[in-house]
């Protein structure tokens, strides 16, 4: 879901080492070989694997001009789901969530598939923690301009712009917001990737929102006034209950609370560091790529102004190539601003008024969008290829090698039949091993036992190897806000107290 690069041949292998600092990449397997040494045999397996209309590919229809409601029907017709089927495990907006987390931990503004250097040398711009860097950049001093600067916003709530033409169109009726942006429609954000598509620039809208919140929340609970007391307190709490949504709502949902249990209350087996926690590629290249596949071709984005007629719903698939640019193209392209281009939460998340849409099952497909890459240059514009060739480039271990490594059941061959033409049934490339585990033993519902596994450990060691995180300073605290429920607290109770779920 990330912008990526563009793919270049030659180099040489990159070391491998044990050393890893604060913010740089590392590996969790150093001592593992590659699944494959890099030649043109190899590349030319890889492409096949994942290019357009090859086995990763979901074949979903896109030819909007021979259906018009196409959008609308890849979500309501299960006919049209069969080659990629829905996960009833998880909800559209976990997706979003989980792109959103990955860009709070990872950012690599020089990144590419060239290989020029050891992984472990690549500097990650983003701190390697959860601390919402992404959407506070380095705070009300040095980054105003992320700052409402009036006597209302005090210098330490977020600057937010609302939505011209927005409440003729929206369910209540109510003005929404967008991110604030420059002249040209620059969002201004503390990371840039989190307004490539509508959905994760409405997210990142709703934690900004959120924040603003829990401001008021602060003053009026605490009775503080100083507006640096305030911000600090504030942004723990946020920082806080955003980390509690991680541990107990995305991973357990994505890889079971028997693992995350056990991890927590056993420790991790895997994931160490001598110094201070860093990204291993293994995670940032393969493993956590699943949300790939997580991705639907189309989303309801909201109900328009009037809820009860369908035909007042904004259907729209996430990206159309094809499309020529303007203000407001027909797809969920992200840097625009028109009246209709704000989010309904309630297809995202589970309210419990039925209106919830699930995103698609951890699988080898992928929708069919993500095999013609808007804005991408070059040879390769499917996802998968790109996907693949990183994980040659970082000279990533075979899934079968990891699984060994890991002391976990490893695969059948017959598992993966569907590689022997391309002699990758043995030998297979990390991340579609994951995929193709979350598959065979989870019926894709959720990672399996690899996948699940590093996902897990880094998630909780970045939190443990944080000394602000919730994890480090009181494992036993439980949400405080009014909204949490049993000591408890989901990105429902976030967006509702953020104030942007609007009434259907």
């Amino acid at each position: 879901m990330t912008r990526h690069g563009s793919y270049k041949l030659g180099g040489d292998n990159p070391p491998k080492s044990t050393y890893y600092e604060q913010g740089k990449f590392g590996r969790m397997f150093p001592s593992l070989p590659p699944f494959a040494t890099d030649n043109k045999q190899i590349k030319d397996a890889l492409k096949e694997l994942g290019k357009k209309g090859g086995i990763m590919d979901a074949m979903e229809s896109m030819d909007v001009m021979a259906n018009p409601n196409l959008a609308r029907d890849l979500i309501v017709n299960p006919a049209l789901n069969t080659n990629n089927p829905n996960n009833p495990n998880l909800s559209a907006g976990m997706t979003f969530l989980g792109q959103f987390l990955d860009h709070d931990i990872t950012f690599d503004p020089t990144s590419s598939l060239e290989r020029q250097s050891d992984p472990e040398s690549i500097q990650n711009f983003r701190t390697p923690l959860f601390e919402l860097d992404s959407m506070y950049g380095s705070g009300p001093g040095a980054s105003p301009h992320l700052y409402d600067q009036s006597p209302a916003g005090e210098g330490i709530k977020f600057y937010l712009e609302e939505i011209p033409g927005s409440g003729a169109v929206s369910a209540d009726g109510s003005t929404r917001f967008d991110l604030p942006r420059n002249n040209q429609g620059t969002a201004l954000l503390g990371d840039p990737r989190n307004d490539e598509n509508l959905i994760v620039s409405q997210l990142h809208l709703a934690m900004l929102r959120f924040h603003n919140a829990v401001v008021d929340y602060v003053k009026a609970e605490f009775g503080l006034s100083n507006p640096d007391e305030v911000f600090a307190e504030a942004q723990r709490l946020v920082r806080w209950h955003y980390q509690w949504i991680i541990v107990h709502e995305f991973l357990e949902k994505t890889v079971g609370k028997p693992l995350v249990d056990d991890i927590l209350n056993n420790g991790r087996k895997f994931y160490k560091w001598r110094n201070q926690p860093y990204i291993p590629v293994e995670f940032s290249a393969a493993a956590y790529r699943f949300g790939h596949s997580q991705v639907r071709p189309s989303y309801r984005s909201n109900f328009g102004p009037t809820p009860s007629d369908v035909n007042s719903h904004v259907f729209k698939l996430i990206f159309n190539d094809g499309l020529p640019d303007g203000p407001d193209p027909d797809d969920l392209r992200g840097g625009k601003r028109a009246p209709s281009r704000f989010i309904d939460w309630q297809t995202f998340f589970d309210f419990g008024d039925g209106n919830v849409r699930p995103n698609k099952k951890i699988d080898t497909k992928l929708s069919t969008v993500l095999f013609d890459l808007p804005g991408v240059r070059g040879e390769f514009q499917s996802l998968a290829q790109l996907n693949l060739l990183r994980g040659l480039t970082f000279s990533l271990p075979s899934g079968q090698s990891v699984a060994k490594a890991m002391n976990l059941p490893v695969l059948d061959a017959t598992d993966l039949a569907d590689l022997v033409d391309l002699k990758l049934h043995l030998r297979t490339p990390l991340w579609f091993y994951i995929l193709r585990e979350a598959e065979v033993k989870q019926n894709g519902e959720r990672l399996g036992p690899v996948g699940g596994r590093i996902v897990a450990e880094v998630f909780i060691g970045l939190l443990q190897g944080d000394s602000m995180s919730y994890l480090k300073q009181d494992p036993e605290w439980t949400p405080t806000l009014p909204s949490a429920v049993a000591d408890n607290f989901k990105m429902t109770d976030l967006l509702k107290f953020a104030g942007v779920v609007a009434r259907l």
